[in-house]
């Protein structure tokens, strides 16, 4: 099993780091338009290097397209031939939001007025960034034309970079709304949590530590115990103590309706970029 990545950006290091973990390193290749990042990159997992976009093609049997939306078009033309020649034996895997399956095999299909007798199997996958430490959330949706066994081979590639979750596309938004935005939701909460305990005199360095741990565990027992989140709060909250208290002052701040709103403008921001890319 070989694998090529276009683009060697933070996500697409997390995961080809992770891939590294399951196949030889040397069946890894890299391209990417700044040449000395990907062969930062290739040192430090100690994959090969490609000259082109074509070659990557050609040398993968899945291509990961780990590049900016705005940059993916120029990339679907550039290897559009050799996507032809492959003729549905080389994958791609697309992690760039917005960007529908169809979008990307109609962008193929449409270069050059290119016709192949086989459609063109496309994974379309949405990760995020604590992938780069092996803990990311990642959901997956694939062309009818991806086999399962080859579903079942990327699902072992991408083991390394945290949970894998098949899902239909239509809920892509949705996911890049949640998963992929939320990280940044939850730093800010984590900061504030960090900031309250400040307030209360623990110093700052204590403060981000107890923080940090109390949100990782908390997940961790959601996780584990499978009980509803509910649950979990009563379970912390004792009659007439300090975990009610500070519950009142965060219904009083509208807490809840805060994250429901700012993962509700995240999907529809991400439904605005997707309809415009469509």
């Amino acid at each position: 099993m070989k694998i090529s990545f276009i683009g060697s950006g933070n996500m697409g290091f997390a995961l080809m780091k992770a891939a590294s973990k399951v196949i030889p390193a040397e069946n890894i290749y890299i391209t990417d338009a700044d040449i000395e990042k990907a062969r930062k990159a290739a040192s430090s997992i100690g994959a090969d290097v490609l000259d082109t976009n074509t070659e990557a093609v050609e040398n993968g049997d899945f291509i990961f397209l780990a590049v900016k939306p705005q940059v993916l078009p120029q990339v679907l033309g550039e290897i559009a031939p050799a996507v032809k020649e492959r003729n549905g034996k080389a994958v791609l895997v697309s992690m760039a939001a917005g960007w529908s399956i169809n979008k990307i095999q109609s962008s193929i299909l449409n270069s050059y007025e290119i016709k192949i007798n086989k459609s063109i199997p496309v994974v379309r996958i949405m990760p995020n960034t604590p992938a780069l430490i092996g803990q990311g959330m990642i959901a997956l949706s694939a062309s009818q034309d991806v086999p399962v066994k080859k579903i079942e081979e990327l699902k072992k590639i991408l083991s390394g970079a945290g949970i894998i979750d098949i899902i239909d596309e239509h809920y892509m938004d949705s996911v890049t709304a949640l998963s992929g935005s939320g990280p940044a939701f939850v730093y800010l909460f984590l900061e504030a949590l960090a900031d309250g305990a400040v307030r209360a005199g623990l110093p700052r360095d204590k403060a981000y530590l107890y923080a940090a741990q109390t949100i990782k565990g908390a997940s961790a027992m959601a996780q584990e115990t499978g009980k509803h989140p509910g649950e979990l709060k009563d379970m912390v909250t004792s009659p007439g103590g300090t975990t009610i208290a500070g519950i009142k002052a965060l219904e009083e701040g509208a807490f809840r309706s805060a994250v429901m709103k700012a993962v509700e403008a995240a999907w529809k921001r991400a439904g605005e970029l997707s309809e415009k890319i469509n």
